[in-house]
């Protein structure tokens, strides 16, 4: 039996298959498995490893990352490959490797420990823990050597023992009092009640730090955020006022023609290392994908300006393409760092998606490199803005430095030649691209990332009507149906790779999966996906619910090795999962008339409110979910077969008029009817009238008169608005 590691092509795990294998070469996870071969003796996260602490009372070291992040790889290069650091290792330590995205739990329990030890967080997370696996140290990527008062990896483990060995007291004392803290930390301060003036604090925080040049906010690094633009767009339907849309399109206009978008083969990068969206750092994730295919979806509704409907399809094609697994799943992320196509011993960041003027012209001829040059910001020298390695000298990071109507007078050609133009040589460029080697593919699959995009692919059906994008959705449901559900149980696990589902769920999971189901309901008007989407919620209630104040924990409390259940209070490049799970808490309300649901959509609510009242840019879902809260949701009911044309047409207007707050029911005399109606009574009063397809909109189940009129109901809605 084969004890390599079942990796995808990535040059630096091209492994001596004559060095000793540790014991993470029976994990699944790709960030465990590049460590598989260190000379590091790596233990995965679990008892094997804590009994062996506990017998050798030696302290623990424990290193958490993820498959694409940069700076794990480079403390992996200097300090995990080293003989001689790995042998300190060894001999002082029990050295435990997590893959953050399995097991945020163990993430944001030591996360949460460094930085009330003051440090700065981040990846790699370097902690040193007792035996008992309570923190009393920790940092984030240390240098192989000490220098510029920084501390190297191997000083710093000699201390740590010394330490130990002689003031060991002292270390548990320190360790008590550090997890003692985490968990008497309030999570939250509740409010007794909330002031919708909130919404008009959160807008106004967020245009102090709007950059009106570059769009995005404050300067340099840039991150996209979706859940901002997605309250900006709520605010600007409640309110009538332009200015938040005016800042959610410029921000998405330009990082859709930044760098921090891939111009050849779509889907955005990470984040921008600049403030003005033209250097990446280069990794793509599915949770980005996802959540910007809704902010430029939302955009395209409350515009019809096609260049966002465009946007979001060349990141779902992208997603199809290259991040979907065979049988429906998607996986995580594409890395950064790639075989330089020019030096193919050699690794660079962006390696894959880099370009030398020289190449451009060899690729294009020189009249097309010429137009294509100077609409993509090509230079001789390279174009990045920042490059503190210096590896991207004489490379060019594609970014829309000039519009194609000004870039077709400057080269005489109309703005259909130059479109049609820089299309060509977008598709000759996606070829040659293709031979490079690639980065790393994450191939393993996450519920709570699944959940994202499938809510991404559902309304894409919806806004665009494209079929294909509907089968995405569901091919994933089905997907995490089959290999991460137990139906006898009604739980999920989180991951799933190579055949293996493995890891308790967490409340993001449960939250994002329900909400992605909520959507494909309204795309599809398949009533499982309805039931299942009910059945998940009411699970993640017996499992996370807090029911001394409100709001859901992020862990069901059942593994004692995570020594502390959180609830996370940050909407960041991920929604919290407390966000997602008010949204859908008030969506199944307005289905199902659940009372229950309500009031626990606004305990939760209140449990945040002290953050909300004081920070909302802290939590714009969460503002989001509470200007859902506040409004008279649009209840959108449609009686009458599906196929019908004149349902199809009432759903045509229903999916391109953005209401943020609106519910979609279809009531199509196919069993769906009975099933919503044992769900709520209320549906077995409509019917439709004079035997056509009618439609009702209505608010708390108060309805206005039904309709079989397109034009009545498209002025309806218009009203709502």
């Amino acid at each position: 039996m084969s004890l390599s590691p079942t990796i995808k092509s990535h040059s630096r795990r091209h492994v001596e298959q004559t060095k000793q294998a540790n014991k993470l070469i029976h994990e699944k996870s790709p960030y465990l498995l590049q460590h598989a071969f260190n000379p590091v003796e790596w233990h995965p996260w679990g008892e094997e490893a804590f009994a062996r602490a506990r017998a050798e009372q030696n302290p623990i070291f424990l290193s958490i990352g993820y498959s694409t992040c940069h700076w794990c790889h480079v403390m992996e290069r200097e300090s995990f490959e080293d003989d001689s650091i790995a042998a300190l290792m060894n001999q002082y330590f029990v050295c435990i490797k997590v893959d953050r995205e399995e097991r945020p739990d163990v993430d944001k329990v030591y996360m949460a420990a460094l930085q009330s030890m003051g440090q700065n967080g981040g990846w790699p997370m370097s902690m040193f823990l007792t035996p008992d696996l309570k923190p009393f140290y920790g940092g984030t990527y240390f240098p192989p050597r000490s220098q510029y008062g920084r501390i190297g990896f191997p000083d710093l483990l000699t201390r740590i023992h010394s330490v130990w060995d002689t003031e060991r007291e002292k270390v548990l004392q320190s360790a008590d009092k550090i997890v003692k803290e985490l968990r008497e930390t309030p999570v939250g301060t509740s409010a007794s009640s909330l002031d919708p003036a909130l919404l008009d604090t959160c807008y106004r925080q967020f245009e102090r730090s709007y950059d009106a040049q570059f769009g995005g906010f404050g300067g340099g690094p840039k991150f996209p955020r979706p859940s901002v633009f997605n309250f900006l767009l709520r605010y600007h339907a409640r309110t009538g006022n332009a200015r938040p849309l005016e800042m959610t399109t410029r921000s998405l206009q330009r990082m859709h023609a930044g760098g921090v978008y891939d111009h050849v083969g779509g889907g955005f990068h990470r984040y921008s290392v600049d403030g003005e969206w033209r250097v990446p750092h280069f990794e793509k994730m599915l949770y980005d994908q996802a959540q910007l295919v809704n902010s430029y979806l939302d955009l395209f509704q409350i515009t019809k300006d096609s260049q966002y409907a465009s946007a979001a399809k060349e990141v779902l094609e992208y997603v199809r393409r290259d991040m979907t697994h065979p049988d429906g799943g998607f996986y995580s992320a594409e890395d950064a760092d790639s075989l330089k196509p020019d030096a193919p011993d050699e690794e660079g960041e962006g390696a894959f998606y880099l370009w030398p003027k020289a190449e451009l012209f060899s690729i294009l001829g020189k009249e097309d490199a010429e137009a294509f040059s100077y609409h993509y910001g090509v230079e001789e020298a390279g174009n990045a803005l920042v490059d503190p390695h210096h590896e991207f000298t004489g490379k060019n990071i594609l970014y829309v430095a000039h519009a194609p109507d000004e870039t077709g007078t400057l080269f005489r050609h109309s703005e259909e030649e130059m479109e049609g133009l820089l299309s060509r040589a977008r598709a000759k460029l996606f070829e040659v691209r293709s031979k490079r080697p690639r980065p790393l593919l994450d191939d393993k699959v996450l519920t709570s990332w699944n959940g994202l995009m499938i809510s991404a692919f559902a309304r894409a059906n919806q806004v665009l009507r494209e079929p294909e994008f509907l089968k995405a959705a569901e091919r994933s449901a089905e997907f995490i149906l089959r290999r991460m559900f137990d139906a006898n149980t009604g739980r999920l696990t989180r991951r799933y790779r190579d055949g293996e589902a493995k890891h308790e769920a967490h409340l993001d999971d449960y939250a994002f999966l329900a909400q992605g189901l909520l959507d494909l309901y309204e795309a599809s008007f398949d009533v499982k996906w309805l039931t299942l989407a009910l059945a998940l919620t009411r699970t993640q209630i017996l499992l996370f619910w807090d029911a001394k104040s409100g709001g859901f924990f992020e862990t069901s409390g059942e593994d004692p090795s995570v020594l502390v259940r959180m609830k996370e209070q940050y909407d960041g490049a991920e929604p919290t999962g407390n966000s997602i799970a008010v949204m859908n808490l008030l969506r199944l309300a307005q289905v199902t008339d659940s009372q229950d649901f309500k009031d626990r959509a606004e305990r939760t609510l209140l449990q945040f409110g002290d953050a909300l009242q004081k920070q909302p840019q802290v939590m714009p879902q969460m503002a989001a979910a509470y200007d859902f809260s506040v409004s008279k949701p649009t209840q959108i009911i449609i009686v009458g077969p599906l196929n019908d044309p004149l349902t199809q047409a009432f759903l045509n207007v229903a999916y391109s008029t953005y209401l943020p707050n609106k519910i979609v029911v279809m009531l199509d005399g196919t069993g769906g009817p009975q099933q919503l109606a044992a769900l709520n009574p209320f549906y077995s009063s409509l019917s439709m009238v004079e035997g056509k397809p009618t439609t009702y909109i209505c608010q708390d189940y108060v309805c206005q008169l039904p309709t079989s009129d397109v034009t009545v109901m498209s002025e309806l809605l218009g009203q709502k608005r």
